[in-house]
């Protein structure tokens, strides 16, 4: 226990100050607020290439180098008869037209094969059973502006389409693929931005009563959002940082803002209702929910800089993201809410919604929880044992999580193009997600007859006869060379021919050049490589995390079974979370009603990005509810006492903030692009599963088997430094109590 000093600590200085500079601090943070947004934009710049890791990141560098434009496109020709190419006039009109109106535009195609141009040509762009035809091109221009180009390309092939009504022309590619992937997220964030706000006032006014009150956590959680967004800028001049970034910003903005701010107006309320003077309400709730608030907001910033030890580019945008936001939330909950809780003083009440207004704005003990842990905390074993048993049980399948990224096909499941690529793997296998292997080296090497036979070579003994095509850098010191592969890029197949390739084909052909040095790269090739890496760095990231909580726990409870209860506890929440995933997406269930085709899989990043995420999340509530534990502790309340006060008066708002939690993941559920659904069913279920089953039950059930062990810190652990949460608050004056009035938050 921390010793008391005459000096007040950091976090109740800090309240105190904005308390009696409450101008200064609200119009001080909304400075800060349009300063991050101005900053942002002056700190615009040119957008940083992101790399898959290993030997598909050093060929996509390559590329990147050579001025070599890989945005291909394929435009598929089929007669909805089901004619052949060769025997059918109007198919080959069709085909002819496709290609002059292409090579019409060279701004916007460049390169344009047509099966019309000669003898391998025809071989190469008709399908073995001759019904189907493809004209290919390379996107034109700059390759970071492919996705506005293309849509001229997309059009032109659409005008054919009305003029040849009866063939299908239909086109698919790196671009396009960027393009749909672009539009489906932009309108999904749209649909959340939309949605969320709405949401989160409505349940915050159910929550509070009062739309001043309900009004406060959702306006510090926007802000918090809006400033990390613009400030994204400032790093995306030397890092990656991925447009989806901001999605994940909102995500994690609008929960942890809301959560902090909500747990920290909850407890002065409930201060002032058991009779405190305003600046003494104000200081208990720094002293407590304050403290709590800037150790939870720190454990969760250093969990989500565990991603950085992965060393990939995909995780960094996300990560820089969402510890701003989580920074931002923090600090303006320990600043701006204590100042608007003052300026306000009872006029925080105002705007009572009828039902609601008189009961909510009087803190009251949860009548729920308060029946649940008396009978968790008197029959321990009775409850605790079939909720640990129910977690284990969701948490099982959860082993089974396969991370494995989709195709293009799943990624725009429900959009026209998603079928224009089933059918082009069905009459092209490999064609719509080939390798691309870079060679680079000395000019007279590339071009000279050594590379040109170790092409030769390789065609002869890839399968299926493929035929490769080829493009040259301007300087002629780099070569891309463009592999069929089976498979649509993601699957087993496209993995096993990868292997082949990179094992037998190009040592036995390229590896016998001098001079040169080659890459293969690819939507294969960067999954591959994209999972290697992960294999070998998520047990450290896993690691940093759990030694992270576990000294964490240490430090704040002074105690070893807090410590390893709270890692325990959490690891069987996150699985079980991921049992829930594997069972939706991977497994198949509710295609139909979440909008989406299970691929065997669940998108590769997910399991490390939602684990730290959730980790971090959770230590957040594990934290409120335990301090409040020890806060009881402190006033002298026996053990078994102190775990039901401490969870039945802290378990109604951490429902509450919960449920706002699962609301906002859960506009995600129905966002149009499979990987934010997985995202937001995923981080929804175990926020669910932490705020009620564990916390409420499973947490309470342990501590009273342990009793006056959980207060027991071994020798070995007592040079971690210790950190108060809490200490007792000051006796509440005899004439404010009243039956059934407790503690809140």
């Amino acid at each position: 226990m921390s010793k008391l000093t005459a000096r007040p600590p950091l976090v109740e200085r800090v309240a105190g100050w904005s308390a009696r500079h409450k101008k200064t601090a609200v119009f001080g943070w909304l400075a800060l607020i349009v300063a991050a947004v101005v900053i942002g934009g002056m700190a615009h710049s040119v957008k940083k290439q992101a790399y898959d890791p290993g030997e598909a990141g050093r060929a996509e560098r390559a590329l990147n180098a050579s001025g070599i434009s890989q945005q291909s496109e394929s435009v598929l020709v089929q007669s909805l008869s089901g004619a052949s190419f060769s025997g059918d006039k109007a198919f080959r009109a069709a085909v002819s037209d496709v290609a002059a109106a292409l090579r019409a535009t060279p701004d916007v195609a460049v390169q344009v094969r047509s099966p019309l141009d000669d003898a391998a040509a025809g071989k190469a762009l008709v399908s073995k059973d001759g019904k189907s035809a493809l004209v290919t091109f390379v996107v034109a221009g700059d390759k970071d502006k492919a996705k506005d180009t293309v849509a001229k390309a997309l059009a032109t092939v659409d005008r054919i389409q009305v003029a040849h009504p009866g063939i299908r022309v239909e086109e698919a590619g790196t671009a396009s693929v960027d393009k749909a992937v672009n539009d489906i997220v932009s309108a999904g964030l749209q649909r959340a931005e939309f949605s969320s706000v709405p949401v989160t006032l409505f349940l915050l006014v159910v929550v509070f009563g009062a739309l001043v009150a309900a009004s406060i956590p959702l306006l510090l959680a926007l802000t918090a959002v809006v400033a990390s967004i613009s400030l994204l800028a400032i790093p995306g001049n030397w890092m990656p940082i991925d447009d989806s970034a901001s999605s994940v910003v909102l995500l994690i903005g609008m929960a942890v803002g809301v959560d902090y701010s909500l747990f920290y107006i909850r407890r002065e309320r409930e201060e002032r209702a058991l009779g405190r003077s305003p600046r003494e309400a104000l200081r208990i709730a720094a002293g407590t929910s304050g403290r709590s608030i800037l150790v939870s907001g720190l454990t969760v910033m250093a969990s989500l800089g565990g991603l950085f030890l992965t060393g990939m580019d995909v995780f960094s945008g996300w990560s820089v993201g969402t510890i701003l936001v989580v920074g931002m939330a923090m600090l303006g909950s320990v600043t701006v809410v204590p100042a608007l809780l003052s300026w306000f003083g009872d006029k925080i009440d105002k705007g009572r919604v009828p039902f609601l207004g008189k009961r909510r704005t009087v803190a009251r003990e949860s009548r729920f929880w308060r029946f649940l842990v008396r009978r968790v905390v008197k029959r321990p074993l009775l409850w605790g044992v079939p909720a640990g048993l129910l977690l284990v049980a969701l948490a099982i399948p959860g082993t089974g999580l396969k991370a494995e990224n989709s195709g293009g096909a799943d990624l725009t499941y429900g959009k026209p193009i998603s079928h224009t690529l089933e059918r082009l793997e069905a009459a092209f296998p490999g064609g719509p997600a080939p390798a691309q292997l870079i060679v680079h080296g000395d000019p007279k090497v590339v071009k000279g007859p050594a590379v040109t036979g170790a092409i030769a070579a390789m065609e002869k003994m890839l399968p299926n006869g493929s035929q490769v095509t080829t493009q040259s850098s301007v300087d002629g010191s780099y070569l891309a060379v463009s592999v069929p592969l089976a498979g649509d890029g993601a699957d087993s197949a496209s993995a096993a021919a990868l292997d082949d390739l990179r094992t037998r084909v190009l040592p036995a052909t390229f590896g016998h050049v001098s001079g040169i040095e080659y890459n293969v790269g690819g939507q294969a090739a960067g999954q591959s490589d994209f999972g290697d890496r992960l294999h070998r760095t998520t047990p450290l990231v896993v690691g940093f995390v759990l030694l992270l909580a576990f000294l964490l726990m240490v430090a704040a409870f002074r105690s070893l079974a807090i410590a390893l209860t709270a890692v325990a506890v959490n690891l069987v929440s996150v699985f079980a979370s991921y049992g829930i995933v594997k069972w939706i997406f991977q497994d198949g269930h509710l295609e139909k009603q979440l909008g989406f085709h299970a691929y065997g899989g669940v998108v590769a990043w997910l399991p490390l990005f939602m684990f730290v995420i959730l980790f971090g999340l959770s230590m957040d509530y594990h934290v409120f509810v335990l301090s409040r534990i020890r806060e009881l502790r402190l006033r002298g309340v026996p053990t078994r006492q102190a775990i039901a006060g401490g969870v039945s008066s802290s378990s109604g708002v951490v429902s509450s903030a919960a449920m706002i939690m699962v609301a906002v993941f859960s506009l995600f559920a129905f966002m149009p692009f499979t990987p934010m659904k997985m995202i937001g069913i995923g981080m929804a279920s175990a926020v669910a599963l932490d705020a009620t089953l564990v916390r409420g039950i499973l947490v309470p059930a342990i501590m009273s088997v342990l009793g006056e062990r959980n207060w027991t810190l071994p020798k070995a652990l007592r040079w971690v430094p210790g950190i108060a949460l809490e200490k007792a608050a000051p006796p509440v004056p005899p004439q404010v109590f009243e039956p059934g009035r407790v503690p809140v938050s």
